[in-house]
C-alpha cells in the first residue's frame, strides 16, 4: 500500500499512456474516414487519460458487421422468395433523368424497386398517430413497430392502449425502441409495454446507462408494419409535442407517409433484421408478409433504402449524390438539422453552378441549440454558389424532405448531418412519382411566403461573438 501512495502518479502516467497509445492505435486502424480517424487521434494524445474514456464511449463501433450482414442478407433472401420484383417504368412515371438514378438504387439499396405502391402523406400528429392507431386496432395477425422515442405520454400510452387490444386479439406484437431514445421518456415507456404483455427490446442498450444526446450506433428509424400489408415510416417519433390537443400553439410539426403495396415488405424486413439483431429471435418471413396487395390508386414505383454504420454506411449519401447529379431544374430540401459534408455540399454547389434552382428551408426555431449554431456557421458555403437558404417561420418542423425537378422524392428518417449519414441506423424511402413529388413540394414551398430569407449580408450582421461561438461549435459537426 505505501508502494502504491508513493508511486501512484507514475502508476497513473503509465495506466494513460498505455490506454491512449492503445486507443490511438485502434481509431487509426479502425476509422475509414480520415477526418474522424485524425480527430479521435488528436482528442486521445491531447487527453491521453480522459481522450480514451470518450473513444470508448463514443468513437468505437460495437456493430458486429460480420453478423448484422448475415443476418440482413438472410432476411433480405426470405424478402426476395415471398417478393418478385416487379420493376416500374421510371421515365413514365417521373423523368427520363431518373433512369440512371434507379439504377444507381439497384446497387446501393440492394431492395428492388417495386410499382403498385400507394403511399399517403400524414402530415404532424394529428393525423399520423390516428392513422397508426387504426391500422394497429384493424390489425389481425402481426404487428413490428420500431421507433426512436416512444415518450410515456398521454399519446404514447394510446399507442400502448391498441397494442394491448391487439394482444387479446391474439395478435403477435413486436416493439424495438433504440435504448438512448427510450431514456427522454420518464419513466421509460419499456417498463409499461412489458408489464401490460407487449414483447419490447432495447436497441443497442448503452453500458453507462445515461442520456446522451449525440450517442453513435443508434436506430433512428421509424417503422409500423402491420400484418405485412399497411406500413408506416418517415421522421415522426411517437410523443405528445406533435399533437395540437396537448400542445396548442407550440406543436411541433412533422411529416409521417401510409404505405400500402409491396413496399412494406421491404420494411418487414428492416424491422425483422434489427429485431433478431437485438433479440437473437428470428421472425418468420412467410408469416409476418403477405405476397399479394391491392392498394388503391394512384400507385407508385417506390422501394425502401437502409443506412447504417455497417455495410450500409455510406446509402443514403450515394443515393443523394446522384440525385443532386440528375437534376435538371429545381432541388428541395427541408432538413431540422441540416449540415451535409463537405462531399454534399460540393454536389449541392456544383448543382447551383449549373443553373439548377436550389432551396434549403430549415426551422427558424430550432429544438437543438448546438446544432443550429453549427448549421449557422456552415450556412454561407451554399449561399455564396447561388442556393437559397429560408428560416421557416412557426413551430420547430422536424419534416425530412427532398424533391427532386417535381418528379422523385427522398423522405424517411435522415436528416442531412454527418449523425444521420454515417452514425445512426435510418430508413428512408425513394419514390418515383410526378403527383406525389407535387404534394410534398407543397409542402416545403408553402413555408417559403412566411420564411426569412438567409443571406450572406444578414449572416455577416450576426455579433462577432455569435459568429466564433458558431463557427467553434461548427468544428464538432461531424461529432454531433
Amino acid at each position: 500500500m505505501d508502494t502504491l501512495l508513493t508511486h501512484w502518479p507514475h502508476i497513473v502516467f503509465i495506466v494513460s499512456a498505455a490506454a491512449g497509445a492503445t486507443a490511438a492505435i485502434h481509431a487509426a486502424m479502425t476509422k475509414n474516414d480520415v477526418r474522424a480517424a485524425i480527430g479521435w487521434v488528436g482528442v486521445i494524445l491531447m487527453s491521453p487519460l480522459v481522450g480514451p474514456i470518450l473513444y470508448l464511449i463514443a468513437g468505437i463501433n460495437r456493430v458486429r458487421r460480420g453478423q448484422i450482414s448475415q443476418q440482413r442478407d438472410r432476411a433480405l433472401k426470405d424478402y426476395t422468395k415471398i417478393a418478385t420484383p416487379v420493376v416500374g417504368d421510371v421515365a413514365r412515371c417521373s423523368a427520363q433523368q431518373f433512369v440512371s438514378l434507379r439504377v444507381l438504387g439497384d446497387r446501393v439499396s440492394r431492395f428492388p424497386l417495386h410499382d403498385g405502391n400507394h403511399i399517403q402523406i400524414l402530415t404532424g400528429g394529428d393525423e399520423a398517430y390516428p392513422a397508426m392507431i387504426a391500422a394497429i386496432d384493424a390489425a389481425s395477425e402481426t404487428i413490428g413497430l420500431q421507433t426512436y422515442l416512444f415518450d410515456d405520454d398521454p399519446e404514447g400510452r394510446k399507442f400502448v392502449d391498441a397494442l394491448v387490444r391487439a394482444r387479446d386479439r391474439g395478435v403477435e406484437i413486436r416493439v424495438l425502441i433504440d435504448a438512448i431514445g427510450s431514456k427522454y421518456s420518464r419513466p421509460p415507456i419499456i417498463a409499461r409495454l412489458r408489464r401490460d404483455g407487449i414483447r419490447a427490446a432495447l436497441f443497442m442498450t448503452n453500458p453507462l446507462g445515461m442520456k446522451m444526446p449525440y450517442a453513435n450506433l443508434r436506430s433512428h428509424r421509424k417503422i409500423l408494419v402491420v400484418d405485412g400489408r399497411v406500413g408506416f415510416t418517415g421522421g415522426m417519433n411517437i410523443r405528445a409535442s406533435f399533437v395540437s390537443t396537448v400542445t396548442g400553439n407550440k406543436t411541433a410539426l412533422d411529416t409521417h407517409f401510409r404505405l400500402e403495396g409491396p413496399v412494406v415488405l421491404q420494411l418487414v424486413s428492416v424491422f425483422a433484421h434489427d429485431w433478431e439483431f437485438t433479440t437473437h429471435e428470428t421472425l418468420p418471413m412467410t408469416a409476418w408478409c403477405h405476397d399479394t396487395w391491392n392498394p388503391p390508386e394512384p400507385r407508385v414505383p417506390a422501394r425502401c433504402v437502409r443506412s447504417g454504420p455497417d455495410r450500409s454506411i455510406i446509402s443514403t449519401h450515394q443515393m443523394l449524390l446522384g440525385a443532386f447529379a440528375v437534376a435538371q431544374r429545381h432541388i428541395r430540401i427541408q432538413s431540422p438539422y441540416f449540415l451535409p459534408d463537405q462531399i454534399l455540399l460540393g454536389a449541392i454547389n456544383t448543382a447551383a453552378r449549373r443553373g439548377i434552382q436550389v432551396d434549403v428551408v430549415i426551422p427558424g426555431a430550432n429544438n437543438l441549440r448546438l446544432i443550429n449554431y453549427a448549421m449557422t456557421a456552415q450556412l454561407d458555403q451554399i449561399i455564396r454558389n447561388g442556393c437559397r437558404v429560408w428560416r421557416a417561420a412557426g413551430n420547430f418542423n422536424h419534416s425530412k424532405l427532398i424533391t427532386i425537378d417535381g418528379a422523385w422524392s427522398y423522405v424517411g428518417s435522415s436528416n442531412m448531418d454527418p449523425r444521420s449519414l454515417r452514425l445512426n441506423f435510418e430508413l428512408d424511402v425513394e419514390i418515383y412519382s410526378r403527383a406525389l413529388a407535387s404534394q410534398i413540394e407543397g409542402l416545403i414551398d408553402g413555408q417559403i411566403p412566411a420564411a426569412r430569407a438567409v443571406t450572406l449580408e444578414s449572416l455577416a450582421k450576426i455579433p462577432f461573438g455569435k459568429r466564433l461561438r458558431n463557427k467553434i461549435i461548427w468544428l464538432a459537426s461531424p461529432y454531433l
